[in-house]
């Protein structure tokens, strides 16, 4: 069994991805600390030395390592990750994957505490990340809701939401 959770940054993919892989007594893996430990840099350290591009192609290739491999896995994806190459279709074709969908406004509360872990946001105001946030989830939704289930997440606990997809898990 693999289990993807995709969404936008601060959607809880980690967090609640963590917590599920619990719960069902599987190993965690997030793609963002598996691409840190293979290539031996930070994101931040990726993107600044070697450029997106690089980092995208390298993301895609351990994706597809994850994905292919025999073992179960509970693994929770950057918030890009479906939206590039042909990491969808993988995705789709290896995985029953979950769209933690959060809205705007949830995202951007939970982002303003995180500004600083977060270089893609960590200069921006508080109208500036709004607008950037709008902007990508347009730019993204397309990709996040080919997901197998489309799971909204405001207003929950992580609780609440391990428990929901316990259930559409063991239906």
């Amino acid at each position: 069994m693999k289990i993807v959770l995709i969404g936008y940054m601060g959607s809880g993919k980690s967090t609640v991805a963590r917590q599920l892989a619990m719960e069902l007594g599987l190993p965690f893996t997030d793609l963002d600390d598996y691409i840190t430990a293979r290539e031996k840099l930070s994101i931040k350290e990726i993107f600044e030395a070697k450029g997106e591009i690089y980092f995208r192609l390298q993301e895609s290739k351990y994706l597809k390592q994850l994905l292919a491999d025999e073992n179960d896995v509970v693994l929770a994806l950057g918030g890009g990750t479906p939206c590039y190459g042909d990491n969808m279709e993988v995705i789709k074709e290896a995985s029953r994957s979950f769209y933690l969908k959060a809205s705007i406004p949830t995202i951007c509360q939970r982002l303003r505490n995180e500004k600083v872990q977060r270089p893609l946001i960590a200069s921006l105001d508080e109208e500036q990340l709004n607008e950037f946030v709008a902007k990508h989830l347009f730019e993204r939704r397309n990709f996040y809701e080919q997901a197998t289930v489309i799971l909204p997440v405001d207003n929950k606990s992580v609780t609440e939401l391990v428990h929901e997809l316990l259930e559409i898990i063991q239906r």
